[in-house]
């Protein structure tokens, strides 16, 4: 079976999924659902886009409290989850300020510069290391918004 079920994983990576997922199914159904996964996160990091340097616009303030979720995944590296806690009433700089200040002490400093452009404006910059993605994941605050553009 394991020779079988590896053949049928990579089938399933490689694109052939729908081909062989009944087969995989059948054949090792606890492999089934964590292949589906393996191959989202696949085809995931695949339509990443990698820079060196990235600006987070930040626009209005936080209209309650609540926590926004970035992730920085370092290319062909483990993605790294950011969560920023924002407090209602926090103007545009303050959340911005805020932001920054969450990314400096989650990212080590000899890799990664971050620092405020414009008041609103966060910048990443790599310092060495590979080029990296960031992605705004989800946010439950209300008001507060955040553009990520290639630099």
């Amino acid at each position: 079976m394991s020779v079988l079920r590896n053949t049928l994983i990579v089938a399933f990576i490689a694109g052939a999924g729908q081909a062989f997922a009944p087969a995989l199914a059948q054949e090792a159904p606890a492999v089934a659902a964590p292949v589906a996964v393996a191959v989202a996160v696949a085809v995931a990091v695949a339509d990443l886009k990698y820079a060196n340097k990235w600006r987070l616009e930040v626009h209005e303030g936080a209209n309650n409290d609540g926590v926004m979720r970035f992730r920085l995944t370092p290319k062909g590296e483990t993605p790294i989850d950011i969560n920023v806690q924002l407090k209602d009433g926090r103007g545009e700089d303050g959340c911005a300020k805020d932001i920054r200040d969450v990314f400096r002490s989650a990212l080590d400093k000899d890799i990664y510069k971050i620092e405020i452009d414009d008041g609103e404006d966060v910048l990443v910059k790599k310092r060495k290391g590979p080029d990296f993605a960031i992605e705004f994941v989800e946010s439950t605050v209300k008001g507060t918004r955040v553009n990520i553009d290639q630099e």
